[in-house]
């Protein structure tokens, strides 16, 4: 058998290997009355472009069930979930929500949604009308976030 058969081989069964291998895609149950309460457009915002990684009600598409994508889309899912879960905004202190909503001030700027699950969900792209609604619905100031920013940011 020659090298290039042996190769294709090699790496058909590493493939299918790698489909054993198992990941946890759930969706864990959570109470309905400490699902973040917002105003309508704010919260269509964060359910359309927000709520696959920070929440209980992931839509899983097809792909995460396939290695390797399956781990970097769960890792991104349960790390997103650990940071800020909209479905369970009501377990959080007044301390913690206003950490939070000063991310969330932040992260629509910079990072947020990451560039790669807009590529394959461009409807999840923040518009600049988006960003502002969301910062708006923060009640931060962006000059309290000048003149204090390790009270906001850190």
């Amino acid at each position: 058998m020659s090298v290039g058969k042996i190769l294709a081989i090699f790496f058909i069964l590493l493939f299918v290997g790698m489909q054993l291998i198992p990941v946890d895609r759930d969706n864990p149950k959570s109470d309905p009355s400490l699902e973040i309460q917002a105003p309508a457009e704010v919260k269509a915002i964060f359910v359309r472009s927000c709520y696959d990684c920070h929440s209980n009600q992931t839509r899983w598409p097809w792909y995460s069930a396939i290695a390797p994508a399956k781990w970097f889309i769960a890792r991104d899912v349960h790390v997103g979930r650990q940071w800020l879960n909209f479905s369970e905004w009501g377990k959080y202190d007044a301390a913690k929500k206003e950490k939070l909503k000063a991310m969330i001030f932040k992260a629509v700027g910079l990072a947020m949604p990451l560039g790669t699950y807009v590529k394959l969900h461009p409807d999840a792209k923040l518009s600049k009308e988006d960003r502002e609604t969301i910062r708006r619905w923060t009640g931060i100031d962006p000059e309290a976030i000048m003149n204090d920013p390790k009270k906001y940011l850190y």
